[in-house]
């Protein structure tokens, strides 16, 4: 299983309802996607859509909250 991986939203125009500034979100894999400037993301609706990659800046968090992350989903 490979590592979760999380982002901060810092810009949401357009997807107000599916987006909040400054959020945390987890992160899918999507080689497909990101050859065209977008990231996968498990948004307000618990599904995974895509948005583009310049909506998000890549973080690391610590592995104990990273645990957090995924039980409560």
């Amino acid at each position: 299983m490979s590592a979760a991986t999380f982002a901060v939203c810092i810009q949401n125009t357009g997807y107000e309802a599916a987006l909040q500034l400054r959020k945390i979100y987890q992160v899918l894999e999507d080689s497909e996607a990101s050859r065209y400037a977008r990231v996968r993301v498990i948004d307000e609706s618990g599904e995974d859509y895509l948005f583009p990659a310049d909506f998000f800046t890549p973080i690391q968090l610590p592995e104990s909250l990273v645990l957090r992350f995924l039980q409560a989903a």
